[in-house]
C-alpha cells in the first residue's frame, strides 16, 4: 500500500511539473520557428541575390555593399538619427516633467494619469492618420486659424522637405510621453521616503533635492526609457507611412520604410534583407546591453 501511494505521489509531482511545459511546449514551437527561424532565415537571405523570390545561392557580402552605396539608405538613417535624437530627449524631458509634477500628490492625479497614457493605447497607424490631418495645410490647423481670421498663419511642415520629419517627431513624442511618465512615476514613487525626509531636515531646497538625490536614483527609468524609444524608434514604419507615406519624396524615409520598399516594391529582396539585418543589429546594440547589465545587477548585491 506505501508504495502504492508513493507511486501516486510521484506520478502526480512529475504531472505537475510537465503540465505547464506541455501547455508551453506549442507556444514555445511557435516562436522559435516564426521569430527566431525567420530571422535566421532573413540572415541568409541578405547574402544571396534574391529579388521577387527567395534564391538560395550565396554571393557573400556584395548586398550590403549595394546597401551602403545607395543614398535611399544614407538618406533613411540621417532621418533616423535626427528623427530618434529629438524623440528620446523629447519624450524623456516630458516624461519626467509629468512624472515629478504628479509625485506633489496632487488631487487631479487619478484624472490626469489616464489622459497621459491614453495616447499609447492608440495604435501609430490612427496616431499617425490623425496627425495627417491635423497637419495638412488644406484641411487641418494652417486652415482653422486662417478662417477664424488669422490669415497670415502658415504651418505646412507637412508638405516642406526639410521640415517633414519634425512632424513625426511631434507625432511620436504625443503618443509616447504618457508611457515614458509612468516609468519615471514608478520610479519615483520606488524611492526610499527616509532619504528624502533626511535631505530636507538638512535644509536641502526641492531643486537640490531632486538634482542631487531623486534624479540621480532614477538611473534605471531613465535606461528602460532609452532602451524602449530606442527600438521604437528603429523599427518606425506604421507612423511614418501612415503620416507622411516616407515623403514628400524621400525627406522622411526610414530603414523600416526603406526595407519594405526595396523588399515588396522594388523587388531587391536580398537588398532589403541587408536593410533588415542592419536594423536587427542596431536593436541588439541597444538591448543586448540593457540585458547585460539587468543580469548582472543581481550578481553584484551577492
Amino acid at each position: 500500500m506505501s508504495y502504492v501511494t508513493e507511486h501516486g505521489r510521484y506520478l502526480r509531482g512529475w504531472a505537475q511539473q510537465a503540465l505547464p511545459r506541455l501547455v508551453l511546449a506549442p507556444s514555445f514551437a511557435a516562436i522559435v520557428l516564426f521569430v527566431y527561424g525567420f530571422i535566421v532565415f532573413t540572415v541568409y537571405l541578405s547574402f544571396t541575390n534574391s529579388r521577387i523570390l527567395p534564391k538560395y545561392n550565396l554571393i557573400g557580402f556584395e548586398n550590403y555593399e549595394k546597401l551602403f552605396a545607395l543614398r535611399h539608405w544614407s538618406t533613411a538613417v540621417e532621418n533616423l538619427v535626427i528623427f530618434g535624437g529629438l524623440y528620446i530627449a523629447i519624450c524623456t524631458a516630458i516624461g519626467l516633467t509629468l512624472a515629478i509634477l504628479l509625485d506633489q500628490k496632487i488631487r487631479a492625479e487619478g484624472v490626469l494619469r489616464p489622459l497621459y497614457l491614453y495616447p499609447m493605447a492608440l495604435s501609430f497607424i490612427v496616431t499617425g492618420t490623425a496627425w495627417k490631418w491635423f497637419l495638412d495645410p488644406g484641411i487641418g490647423l494652417e486652415q482653422t486659424l486662417q478662417t477664424w481670421g488669422w490669415t497670415s498663419f502658415e504651418f505646412d511642415w507637412i508638405k516642406n522637405r526639410q521640415m517633414a520629419i519634425y512632424t513625426i517627431v511631434i507625432a511620436a513624442v504625443w503618443q509616447t510621453s504618457g508611457f515614458v511618465m509612468a516609468i519615471f512615476l514608478a520610479g519615483l514613487r520606488g524611492i526610499d521616503n527616509e532619504i528624502i525626509k533626511a535631505a530636507q531636515v538638512d535644509g536641502a531646497s526641492n531643486l537640490k533635492l531632486y538634482a542631487r538625490i531623486i534624479i540621480p536614483q532614477l538611473r534605471p527609468a531613465f535606461l528602460s526609457a532609452f532602451v524602449v524609444l530606442a527600438h521604437m524608434a528603429i523599427k518606425s514604419y506604421d507612423l511614418v507611412v501612415a503620416l507622411t507615406g516616407g515623403g514628400p519624396g524621400r525627406a522622411t524615409e526610414m530603414p523600416a520604410t526603406f526595407m519594405y520598399s526595396y523588399t515588396f516594391t522594388r523587388n531587391q529582396m536580398g537588398i532589403g534583407a541587408g536593410s533588415a539585418v542592419i536594423m536587427l543589429m542596431m536593436v541588439a546594440a541597444v538591448i543586448v546591453p540593457y540585458l547585460y547589465a539587468e543580469l548582472r545587477e543581481p550578481h553584484r548585491g551577492r
